[in-house]
């Protein structure tokens, strides 16, 4: 969030004051915006600030769908205008207009309108990584272990190589992302993985298993931040967050196809003298070649490179009035969009900038720890299921209902952050949530209890609301610049890995089938993770207050002095403001 400043008198021109009680251009909650009439004598008005009615569910009853929808940015006075000026080879500076203006409705036509070309496709692509690194739980219920002669102890192990392989991966495959663009990589990519992830039909021994796990990690890593760096072309930031609710919320419903189609696929055993589980993966994999194959065509570069013989040769998806507003709204949010290339390499020292960017640590942390309470217990569910003497397909189907709470909850944590915009207390509110259920398995004797019982408190605690979503928004906000986004992106979800390789070894053969040992060390460091929540939060408060203090010493043409002239970038700009 860049807090905008220009050189001094009355605010630009709005087309009306607001109706509704919501905040005019000057008072918009995160700037401070103080115009020269002289200089803001010419622009076309403005559109009156909607901070506070985000989503289509909190616009006013005087909702005006023909209002002029630009908002107030750095580019409405010449002396910042100058200041953020995209650079020349900007893929997208043809349509780059300061003077651009359009209505609401052509706003929200236009968001609805990438949702169902770019977001759906997103999802789409999400589910099916989501199907062929998911599937192994599935697998284990159609005595996988025993075919392979391995134990829990080898399947642990077989988590470990791959959440590895993915972890070293993640930037690598982001840095080829930003050089080819990721409309090229990421098809290339799930064409890749669904070979191998085909070839598990043909696995023979634990050597094997852990071969493919660690190929099939090596070609999924960098997907996620691929697909949420190509998303940020499209959306501004809290559009973004939203959406990536929803990302993630596909992926739990891959998961409830995954169990739907474990439930059919894993009847195939015996057909053609092979095991359910060869056939769950040889089908699953072959339906992400053909989703790979169709992402080829379905991915355009940029929201002005639609037009392709697939698309629409003259055309493309978008008009030029519909590229301008995509562009102009996006570069209004956030400035430093346009720093970058989309197919402009990260330079060895672009990325050691990036590495060392020690205000994105704090963020990066919760992504190590903030799973790990209940990853083990939904790594096990199905094994526990069988272990509670459902059959294989009812422990199979018996995973569906948590998955269900899971998206529910998910998705309204993630509006609720942008709501009230509070995004650590909230996101807090995952472990906040698990807490009670695993005090309850530490505190009872689980042998004695019913089996439904342990079943509705493990649903309950796996359907907490997951902060994933509002964490990578938020590392991608914190960033400020193409070039930081693109490697904390990576680095974010390298993290998680690396809190999914501690979690896959939590759950040990010899602390079976009970696993107090376990439940205790997760209790422990879900109460670790609420204070480390609360200091994330202490800690952005201060950076913010040291900048501001600093910032607002300056006079206000030391401030444009400042703006023309630092050598700060991204996040450390005075003039940045650390989201939480």
């Amino acid at each position: 969030m860049a807090t905008v400043l220009t050189k001094g008198g009355s605010p630009p021109k709005t087309t009306s004051p607001p109706s509704d009680g919501n905040k005019s251009p000057t008072e918009s909650k995160g700037s401070n915006i103080d115009v020269s009439s002289e200089s803001l004598s010419s622009i076309p008005p403005l559109g009156v600030a909607i901070e506070e009615r985000r989503f289509w569910f909190q616009r006013a009853k005087s909702y005006d769908p023909t209002a002029i929808a630009t908002q107030v940015s750095v580019f409405d006075d010449p002396d910042t205008a100058e200041k953020y000026q995209p650079r020349p080879d900007w893929e997208n500076i043809h349509r780059f207009d300061p003077l651009e203006r359009w209505t609401w409705g052509e706003e929200h036509r236009l968001i609805r309108k990438i949702d169902w070309r770019i977001m759906v496709w997103a999802c789409i692509m999400f589910m099916a990584l989501e199907l062929d690194r998911a599937n192994i739980s599935q697998a284990l219920t159609d005595n996988f272990l025993g075919d392979l002669h391995m134990t829990t102890n080898d399947y642990n192990l077989g988590n470990s190589v791959f959440k590895l392989a993915f972890l070293c991966s993640e930037l690598p495959s982001q840095l080829v992302s930003k050089w080819i663009g990721p409309d090229r990589w990421i098809p290339s990519q799930m064409v890749l993985w669904s070979i191998v992830a085909t070839a598990q039909f043909w696995l023979s021994s634990r050597t094997s298993f852990l071969a493919c796990r660690a190929l099939l990690g090596i070609l999924q890593g960098g997907f996620i931040p691929d697909v949420i760096l190509y998303l940020s072309y499209f959306y501004k930031h809290h559009e973004l967050s939203l959406r990536l609710g929803f990302f993630w919320t596909a992926m739990s419903i891959a998961d409830i196809a995954s169990a739907l189609l474990a439930y059919g696929l894993l009847h195939m055993r015996g057909v053609q003298e092979h095991a359910g589980w060869r056939w769950l993966f040889l089908i699953e994999g072959l339906m992400t070649l053909v989703i790979g194959i169709f992402a080829f065509v379905l991915m355009p570069a940029g929201p002005c490179h639609t037009a392709s013989w697939f698309r629409g040769k003259k055309n493309g998806w978008f008009t030029e009035k519909e590229e301008k507003i995509i562009v102009n709204r996006v570069i209004r949010d956030d400035p430093s969009k346009s720093d970058m290339h989309n197919r402009e390499p990260i330079t060895p020292r672009l990325l050691w900038q990036s590495l060392k960017d020690f205000d994105l640590w704090p963020i990066y942390i919760l992504g190590l720890v903030f799973q790990i309470p209940m990853t083990p217990i939904a790594q096990y569910l199905t094994l526990t299921l069988k272990g509670l003497h459902f059959d294989t397909f009812q422990a199979n189907l018996l995973t569906i209902p948590y998955t269900v709470v899971h998206m529910i909850t998910m998705l309204g944590i993630t509006y609720l952050g942008e709501i009230f915009n509070e995004l650590t207390l909230i996101a807090a509110s995952g472990q906040i949530w698990a807490l009670p259920f695993l005090i309850y398995l530490n505190s009872v004797d689980t042998t004695g209890v019913n089996r439904w019982v342990i079943y509705a408190v493990t649903t309950l605690l796996l359907g907490y609301p997951n902060a994933h979503p509002i964490q990578v928004g938020w590392n991608s906000r914190n960033s400020n610049t193409v070039r930081s986004r693109t490697v904390s992106a990576a680095c974010y979800n390298m993290f998680v890995q690396a809190g999914g390789i501690v979690s896959s070894n939590i759950y040990r053969k010899d602390d079976a089938p009970l696993y107090k040992r376990a439940n205790k060390q997760l209790l422990a460091i879900c109460c670790m993770n609420i204070v480390l929540y609360v200091l994330v939060k202490v800690y952005y408060m201060f950076r913010n207050k040291q900048k501001a203090r600093k910032w607002e010493a300056m006079t206000t043409e030391e401030r444009l002095e400042y703006l023309a002239n630092t050598t700060d970038k991204g996040n450390k700009r005075l003039d940045f403001r650390f989201q939480h």
